[in-house]
């Protein structure tokens, strides 16, 4: 097929990237057909340009990083040429439903998101997407848009995300425009382009178990087992098998959460990836002060989704979705028992989750205090210095990234992390403890450290950082976005020219507040 006239000037990689995505795929989510999607084009966005690109993603996509100055590429992903594309091969906003804070909310659907279609690059396969895309079918109330401000965070949290090697999706891009959006107050749209094997979430069965359409149910369910999954396809019950999958791959990315201190903020069933990634990028946040009740966004007056809570919720979630399997669990057993069974299943397959995820954490939680063997009193030694660091507000990443320096043999190194706490003789009988603790680890100081600091990143996106790239790219002065996001590329490494990045917050970054308004 050839795409219109409106990007037949498109050249290079670009244009394989464009002939790729016209291209029907086998297998691919589009594919599934109209009950599970809305196709139409993107709303025009005036005068686009580029705001922040990821070399990294694009190489994912076999795209020429020098492609970023092509004045096509912004008009690309804003989506303006799809207005010319052929019917069949129009984007497509998904329908899905879900719980809303806890709350079943029925109908969703992207809102102002629209799927390309799928490349594969280097024998993998990428489903790519626009955030910010214009109105849909399942807009509701909203404008179809997105902001500067919140497209720059996704964008910037994407990757760091990604360099911290925690399972997300990726942003190829933030294309920006001076065109104006109402939120609290005026601001301007962009849309983000984002980039994953898989845009199906929890939310996608929910929808189709609460409509009783098993038919639909199912297939979803198979195109998931057949591109992501096969294996579940030798299993006695392969949909319970694809619960499971589901259920450690959350399980796992929770306690890659919280060992790094990230809060999500809106974790509602549909923002729930199915394939165990992060996504949706919204009111997210990660802990400065150490606050296990710290709530990231301002919405949430509630707390339902603050640190402490998010592998409850997760827990909770999958409960929701294993709801939504139900019609297709248990088919092994005999039909008089198959509900009862298919039930007892699925709750079996769910307590998985406190067997995954807390030996998860455990052994994370080992790595950043750099014990490499496990002893019976370790549990409570991290537990006792997350009560010296909540009692004290300490630093959470600056609070394991100078752990490293502590010698197991006195407390030469210990005042870089000490003067983290207020209560210093608080945290010394603590820190005695520790030091007596590694004396029963074989590596030496030097070792350990080096291994701590594989672990433990020094620079993360904190609210401040992102707050001062925004304010800087509304003036139309995107480097601060760019040196940030090639900062947040290497989250273990010293980087000491950018110290500046892993400094404690300014006093104002505590005014930030951060909501589901993007």
């Amino acid at each position: 097929m050839s795409f219109s006239p409106s990007i037949s000037g498109l050249s290079g990689s670009m244009a394989a990237l464009a002939d790729a995505l016209g291209t029907p795929r086998e297998g691919a989510f589009a594919q599934l057909g109209g009950v599970f999607m809305t196709r139409l084009p993107a709303a025009p966005l005036s005068a686009p340009y580029v705001v922040g690109f990821s070399a990294d993603t694009a190489a994912l996509l076999g795209l020429d990083p020098e492609v970023a100055h092509d004045p096509a590429f912004a008009e690309f992903f804003c989506g303006n040429p799809t207005r010319d594309w052929p019917a069949e091969l129009m984007p497509y906003a998904s329908v899905y439903s879900g719980h809303q804070f806890g709350v079943w909310a029925g109908q969703l659907g992207d809102g102002r998101a629209l799927g390309l279609g799928e490349v594969e690059h280097a024998g993998a396969r990428y489903e790519l997407q626009l955030k910010g895309a214009g109105r849909t079918p399942y807009s509701r109330m909203g404008d179809g848009r997105a902001v500067l401000r919140s497209s720059i965070r996704e964008y910037l949290c994407s990757e760091a995300m990604h360099h911290l090697g925690i399972p997300t999706t990726r942003a190829l891009c933030v294309i920006g425009s001076d065109q104006p959006v109402r939120r609290e107050e005026m601001e301007t749209a962009a849309v983000v382009t984002r980039v994953a094997p898989s845009f199906v979430r929890f939310g996608h069965f929910e929808h189709f178990y609460s409509n009783d359409r098993v038919d639909a149910l199912q297939s979803l369910a198979d195109h998931v087992i057949e591109r992501f999954y096969p294996h579940c396809k030798e299993a006695d019950d392969p949909y319970l098998a694809l619960l499971n999958e589901a259920v450690l791959s959350t399980a796992d990315l929770l306690a890659q959460w919280q060992a790094v201190g990230f809060c999500h903020g809106v974790m509602n069933t549909d923002n729930m990836s199915i394939l165990g990634l992060t996504i949706d990028y919204g009111p997210f946040g990660f802990l400065d002060g150490f606050d296990a009740s710290y709530i990231c966004n301002h919405s949430d007056s509630q707390g339902r989704y603050a640190y402490r809570m998010q592998p409850q919720i997760a827990y909770w979630n999958l409960f929701c979705l294993a709801q939504g399997l139900l019609p297709l669990l248990g088919q092994q057993h005999d039909e008089s028992v198959r509900g009862e069974a298919a039930v007892k299943d699925a709750q079996g397959v769910l307590e998985g989750f406190k067997d995954r995820f807390a030996p998860a954490l455990e052994r994370l939680m080992r790595a950043k205090l750099g014990l490499q063997t496990e002893r019976p009193g370790d549990d409570a030694l991290v537990n006792r210095l997350f009560e010296v660091m909540q009692a004290n507000r300490a630093d959470f990443t600056l609070t394991f990234r100078h752990l490293a320096r502590v010698s197991k043999h006195d407390a030469s190194g210990d005042a870089p992390v000490r003067d983290l706490f207020l209560d210093r003789p608080a945290f010394d009988v603590w820190v005695n403890d520790y030091r007596a603790r590694l004396s029963e680890e074989t590596l030496d100081d030097a070792e350990r450290a080096i291994a701590m600091n594989r672990v433990n990143p020094k620079f993360i996106l904190r609210n401040h950082l992102a707050e001062t790239a925004i304010r800087r790219a509304k003036e139309k002065d995107f480097t601060e976005v760019e040196r940030l996001a090639a900062v947040l590329r290497r989250p273990f490494d010293e980087q000491p020219e950018h110290e500046a990045y892993a400094a404690l917050p300014p006093d104002w970054a505590s005014s930030l507040e951060v909501s589901c308004s993007s």
